[in-house]
């Protein structure tokens, strides 16, 4: 399962690793959020020796979404090296997200 992460632990869990993480902000209430959804938990099973995958409620983490310029949802951000280095706006395959991650490995 994906990890969430919030306000307070983000730069800890997230920005701080030594892994590749690919961040998914999203809402309870946003449909498209809920069609790439199952992608992002696959993901996290799939990647979790080698990425992080986590996920950032973007109506109870305002703090993290206002921070990294988050307009539409779901966003979902690619950060290495404690830098943002790939993002992709909207619902996409599963196979779009795979290879911006393995890109990342």
């Amino acid at each position: 399962m994906a990890l969430a992460v919030n306000d307070s632990n983000f730069e800890e869990v997230v920005l701080k690793s030594d892994k590749p993480a690919m961040v998914d902000f999203w809402a309870e209430w946003c449909g498209p959020c809920r069609m790439v959804a199952p992608y992002v938990e696959q993901m996290s099973d799939e990647y979790k020796d080698k990425a992080l995958v986590v996920k950032v409620d973007v109506d109870n983490c305002p703090g993290i979404a206002s921070k990294f310029g988050i307009r539409n949802i779901p966003t979902i951000l690619f950060i290495k090296g404690g830098q943002v280095v790939d993002k992709q706006v909207g619902a996409v395959p599963k196979s779009s997200l795979v290879a911006k991650l393995e890109a990342l490995l």
